[in-house]
């Protein structure tokens, strides 16, 4: 198969090197601090089902996907979906552009555990004292107060969006956190591969340590109830669905370019296949993990003040930074402890910054040829300007607002879903999927094709919308309760509108040699007769679905107000846009596939009827559910009695997800120990050069 580079790339120097830098990059804070908070906030034990669902059937499914497409253009994201189709470049600049944002606040929270690493450092020669440290109901308030209020210095009952002064401490860490990251990735992936194999062992073993502390603590047992036992009524909502797809994507550094741009500098003959499972299993194993001691902790906690665990703490983003250090005060030489692990966290976390700021300096330098080293200290410095205003005393609203708009129906899901629709449809998937397989352990089926085509688009439209129609019924996403703006919020949305056309700006850059991968050119095009119906279905599906989304929210509005809403004439409608939708995808999909079984290149109409009328089923569907729930009356509250033992239902949950986990890494460590047979332990890197098929 033709290469798409001239010139010979960068490569690991082992696939142990490759496999610990791409962990390294999936786990990461995320497991440690974002899925605990948004599993607290939302639902509970209901956000594992979707969160397990979404790593099964997306998270894997979509990490081999981009596997598949950095590895065979050898080139960043950006230049990789241009490589694939020159008209889907802004799609991967978008990533590279959300990437960006994410950075700029993920620093901040390296910062962070940088400053509680230096606070138990000094502990150590003061007598093994630490500021937050204290028992029982006590100790809640003191490490609470010690974050909110000694150390971030937040600013109380003020206006949503308030900046407030800089707050010293965490700016001085955010310049060390930024000279870590520069000095991590200034020599490239060699220097990576070297600086993973120390960086993500560590963590691993301190979280070990840290659930065994908190499975000993009082009260442990309520606190997994918590986390383990699913509150069934809390899968009517979508923000359960919402944020625990994004955390799949936020936490294996999905569709935003770090795991194209890392297989584009991976060893020609290295597997694709066995490192996305593992990659997925030591991820979902990871976060699991990190639940049970957060949530044994919080059980702890609950019992010294005599609260549920759900009222125990206010939630948010913040919450790791109080229940790991109560935890860690529980430790008989707590600075010890408490140093052990903030510097396991650094370690933990500074993989998944790096390799994001990689991915955007990758992309930038691919793009423009400009001289790396320069382009990395510019990256820097401003990321480092844009991260001093997350470090105000109002600062960590605006990047957990900025994490929201990541994580929640406008940011990397909906950009994973226009990536699987432009990679499934406008281009030869079958391609991919023959690469994948051609270097793997073991070989994906045509089941891939359709789970990328549609099952992962139907899901994630159909999510998409049933988010939107919530905000739309919402009267306190742009204002709050008193009529302010919530600004952080505002420029969210501002952000969401933007990265799209600043993407097709990047785009219009020329790219020499970025086409010479596309799938169909030269080819004669099939028939279009098909394709030009299923558009035509598909528009008419597009205009129900308007007038569906009318009514299902007038529906919405009165069901809230306790009026008798008008659910049959909204679901009519809907099953008149499915209908519609149902028979544009079957008229495009037989378009496309008869063409490419003819080695036809698929006419514009196919391919365009395809993408969509995929779109406007799931589009349907998101606006059925909700239709669906208010039937059946299943988004009323519900009282949950918290048990102080592990139910029937927690022990299931444990003990699957346990087996899922650990018995799917022994299985794909086999097949990878068995492939290894014989292959030397270093990979030396092959001539890029192109050859023929």
């Amino acid at each position: 198969m033709a290469q798409l580079l001239e010139e010979q790339r960068e490569s690991w120097g082992t696939r142990a090197g490759f496999v610990l830098a791409a962990i390294g990059s999936a786990v990461g804070l995320g497991n440690l601090w974002g899925f605990p908070y948004k599993l607290y906030d939302h639902g509970g034990g209901a956000f594992l089902i979707p969160y397990i669902v979404g790593m099964l059937l997306i998270g894997v499914p979509v990490l081999i996907l981009e596997f598949s497409l950095g590895h065979m253009t050898q080139r960043a994201a950006p230049d990789a979906f241009r490589g694939v189709n020159r008209r889907s470049e802004p799609i991967g600049w978008w990533g590279i552009l959300l990437g960006f944002v994410i950075v700029t606040y993920y620093a901040v929270l390296l910062a962070y555990c940088l400053s509680f690493l230096v606070v138990s450092v000094q502990g150590l020669f003061n007598g093994g004292q630490l500021p937050w440290a204290a028992h029982g109901a006590e100790g809640v308030e003191t490490a609470e107060n010690y974050f909110h209020t000694t150390y971030l210095q937040r600013l109380q009952d003020a206006p949503p969006g308030t900046l407030g002064g800089l707050v010293p401490n965490v700016v001085w860490s955010l310049i060390a956190t930024w000279v870590l990251i520069y000095l991590c990735i200034f020599r490239g992936v060699r220097l990576v591969s070297k600086v993973v194999m120390w960086t993500v062992p560590l963590p691993w073993l301190m979280l070990l340590i840290l659930v065994i502390r908190g499975l000993t603590l009082d009260g442990a047992e309520t606190g997994l109830e918590y986390y383990l036992r699913p509150v069934w009524s809390e899968l009517a909502k979508p923000d359960t669905w919402t944020y625990a797809f994004g955390q799949v994507f936020f936490s294996m550094s999905l569709a935003f370019g770090v795991m194209v741009t890392y297989a584009s500098f991976l060893h020609r003959k290295s597997d694709l296949n066995n490192n996305a499972a593992i990659i997925g299993l030591a991820d979902l194993g990871t976060s699991f993990i990190a639940g049970i001691a957060v949530f044994a902790t919080l059980g702890a906690m609950a019992m010294a003040t005599g609260q549920p665990v759900k009222d125990v703490l206010d939630g948010g983003p913040g919450l790791t930074f109080v229940v790991f250090p109560y935890a860690l005060a529980q430790f008989p030489h707590p600075a010890l402890f408490s140093t052990i692990f903030f510097f396991a966290l650094i370690t933990l976390g500074i993989d998944s910054a790096f390799s994001i700021a990689e991915s955007v300096l990758a992309s930038v330098v691919d793009k423009l040829r400009c001289n790396r080293d320069v382009a990395l200290i510019v990256m820097v410095l401003v990321c480092l300007g844009i991260g001093l205003v997350y470090c105000t005393q109002g600062g960590m609203g605006w990047w957990g607002a900025m994490d929201d708009f990541i994580n929640g129906p406008w940011g990397i899901a909906l950009l994973g879903l226009l990536q699987c629709v432009v990679l499934g449809w406008m281009y030869r998937i079958s391609r991919l999927r023959r690469h994948a397989n051609e270097r793997s352990d073991w070989r994906l089926g045509p089941w891939w094709d359709w789970l990328v085509r549609v099952v992962v688009p139907v899901m994630l439209a159909a999510l998409f919308i049933w988010n939107v129609l919530e905000q739309s019924t919402s009267a306190r996403f742009l204002r709050n309760e008193h009529g302010l703006p919530v600004w952080p919020n505002i420029v969210g949305l501002i952000l969401a509108a933007t990265a799209p056309l600043l993407a097709v700006v990047l785009s219009l850059i020329p790219s020499p040699g970025a086409d010479a991968h596309d799938a169909h050119a030269g080819h004669p095009a099939g028939r279009r007769t098909g394709g030009r119906i299923g558009l035509v279905l598909g528009a008419a599906a597009v205009g129900a679905i308007c007038i569906g989304f009318a009514f299902t929210r007038t529906a919405q509005l009165d069901y809230r107000g306790q009026g008798q809403p008008d659910l049959g004439g909204a679901a009519m409608i809907l099953f008149g846009a499915l209908a519609l939708s149902l028979g544009g995808l079957a008229l495009g999909t037989a378009g496309v596939v008869g063409a490419e079984a003819n080695h036809l290149r698929p006419s514009t109409a196919a391919r365009g009827a395809a993408s969509l009328s995929v779109l406007t089923t799931g589009v349907s569907i998101g606006l059925l559910l909700p239709l669906l729930i208010m039937a059946a009356q299943l988004d009323r509250e519900i009282e949950v009695v918290h048990q102080n033992t592990l139910s029937a239902w927690s022990l299931c949950i444990l003990a699957a997800t346990l087996l899922l986990v650990f018995g799917g890494l022994l299985v794909c460590f086999y097949l990878a120990l068995k492939a290894a047979g014989g292959e030397e332990a270093v990979q030396v890197a092959e001539d890029m050069r192109n050859t023929g098929d």
